[in-house]
């Protein structure tokens, strides 16, 4: 489904609630550059102000109204969308903002009927399905961009230029440190937050592979590790503070082909929300690249400098690409198999271990109601420092051994 020449491309947003209606926003800011046309919504839930869906003999939806008052069509399933008979509502490109578990049939649907794709973070639910997602990718042709916003951001690039200029001399390690605040309400937002498996499926949304996926996927492509094979170890030791089945509370050591030792330190259960980062720790000093702000700190014995860059929406990356202004995806399907195997170390490892009362703290009340673990910002910085895990390092609400995943 190609645009006409000369005509903007045609864009549908599947699932606009949540993080769905910022990218419903950014295509209307598009839109209104002339670089693009919302031509639908998807969602088995309406906007609110949009009227129930109905069905004419034919089957076919009725168009509902967006939230924002405009005229857009408005279809319960992607199906139902990409059946329908009006031209106008055809898409060139789909922007899929739906649970994980969802990830591998929406995408794959879209790139067979000729559609080309956003997909949001984590790109499938596991790795085998990371493997068909790339193998569908490349049969039918269609560009899959993956929504790791970061890879988007030029702070990349002047990070990757420190280091080939060795302004911190040899690099010995790459680390995250992740210390965010999740309260009540976030885990009650869908009945998949949370959850290992639903349904009989894997859901795998915990704090490595969801809200703090980010810190994982960029440390990776900063320490050069993008597919699948670039990988040669991954332990995992997932804890939570919450009652929930996944990880809020998690270490992670990883161990690139190239030998290159990286650490994560993640939680959701800090006292208060920082600026995530990734460190690259050289023999001659280190660099800081808090990536929410695209902000970068390069420390030496001699400097301390501050850079702040600016990034590319992944949207606009991918529709660079079809015009034929970029040569790749910033972050295509096959760059995201380094993440999928700390993925998939996840979602195969034992349960996580419930941290023990007499180490969490509780704050705020109701819907604001969260945990803090003890010392956990001080932990998860030391893991990012030493590439060791929280068992490893003795925390002492991380009880048991550890076993490679591989």
């Amino acid at each position: 489904m190609s645009a006409a020449p000369g005509a903007v491309p045609a864009i549908a947003v599947v699932g606009i609630h949540g993080h769905g209606a910022k990218h419903v926003a950014h295509v209307r800011d598009l839109e209104e550059r002339g670089l693009a046309r919302l031509c639908a919504l998807v969602d088995p839930r309406p906007q609110v102000d949009a009227p129930a869906p109905a069905t004419g003999g034919a089957g076919e939806p009725r168009h509902g109204a967006a939230a924002t008052g405009d005229d857009v069509p408005w279809y319960p399933t992607l199906g139902d969308l990409l059946s329908a008979p009006e031209a106008d509502v055809r898409p060139d490109v789909v922007v899929l903002s739906t649970p994980i578990h969802t990830h591998l049939p929406l995408a794959s649907t879209a790139m067979r009927a000729g559609v080309d794709v956003l997909l949001e973070k984590p790109t499938t639910a596991s790795l085998a399905e990371h493997a068909e997602l790339v193998a569908v990718a490349q049969e039918t042709g269609r560009l899959c961009q993956v929504g790791f916003q970061t890879f988007g951001s030029h702070a990349l690039d002047v990070v990757a230029r420190a280091v080939a200029d060795g302004e911190i001399g040899e690099v010995t390690g790459i680390g995250a440190v992740g210390t965010w605040v999740r309260d009540a309400a976030y885990w009650a937002r869908a009945p998949w937050a949370g959850r290992r498996r639903l349904d009989g499926r894997d859901v795998v949304d915990g704090v490595v592979t969801n809200p703090l996926a980010h810190a994982v996927a960029t440390a990776l492509r900063v320490a050069g590790a993008t597919r699948s094979q670039d990988v040669a170890e991954v332990v995992v030791d997932l804890h939570h503070a919450n009652d929930i089945e996944a990880d809020d509370t998690s270490s992670v050591r990883v161990v690139t082909a190239d030998g290159t030792r990286c650490g994560f330190g993640l939680t959701l259960c800090a006292p208060e929300r920082t600026p995530a980062r990734v460190l690259v720790l050289g023999t001659r000093g280190r660099i800081e690249l808090e990536y929410e702000h695209d902000r970068i700190r390069i420390v030496t014995p001699t400097s301390d400098l501050v850079k702040t860059t600016t990034r590319t929406p992944l949207l606009d990356d991918l529709l660079a690409v079809r015009a034929g202004r970029a040569r790749r995806l910033a972050c295509d399907v096959r760059d995201t198999g380094a993440f999928m195997r700390v993925m998939e170390a996840v979602r195969t490892a034992p349960a996580p271990r419930a941290i023990d009362p007499d180490h969490v703290s509780w704050e705020g009340e109701g819907d604001a109601r969260h945990p803090v673990v003890d010392d956990v910002a001080a932990w998860c910085e030391a893991v990012a420092l030493n590439a060791r895990t929280f068992t490893e390092l003795g925390a002492p609400w991380a009880v048991g051994a550890v076993a490679p995943a591989r």
